[in-house]
């Protein structure tokens, strides 16, 4: 299981890169893996606010629908429109061209309530 260590993670198994008040999200490495082969990315407009923790999104797969949750308060400024046609993306590469949207953080201190990479890791149980 990947986890970079640059990245902030939640609960809900979100990840958060923070650049200049940015907020790039994604599921994790273990989210994806869980739910398998994904087939669908329903993902917010842009314009659209969220407080964290608010559902932002919905990823499906052969297996399961899954809420994705807005883990920093933010707008909505760009969606990955790659995973209209290519939903698979988040399965070949979660922390990098299968990133989901990007928001105008409210306030960057809210990453300091989400998890660093070591702390992540012990979230997840071992396959």
């Amino acid at each position: 299981m990947a986890v970079p260590q640059d990245l902030f993670y939640a609960k809900t198994h979100e990840w958060v890169d923070l650049n200049d008040g940015i907020a790039t999200v994604g599921i994790t490495d273990f989210a994806q893996n869980q739910l398998s082969d994904l087939t669908f990315a329903e993902l917010p407009e842009v314009g659209t606010e969220f407080k964290a923790g608010e559902e932002a999104a919905v990823v499906e797969s052969v297996k399961a629908a899954a809420d994705i949750y807005a883990p920093v308060a933010g707008e909505v400024i760009e969606i990955n429109e790659r995973l209209e046609d290519n939903p698979e993306l988040v399965n070949k590469d979660p922390f990098g061209e299968g990133w989901l949207f990007k928001l105008k953080m409210v306030d960057e201190s809210d990453v300091d309530d989400m998890m660093d990479a070591d702390s992540y890791e012990e979230l997840c149980p071992n396959d």
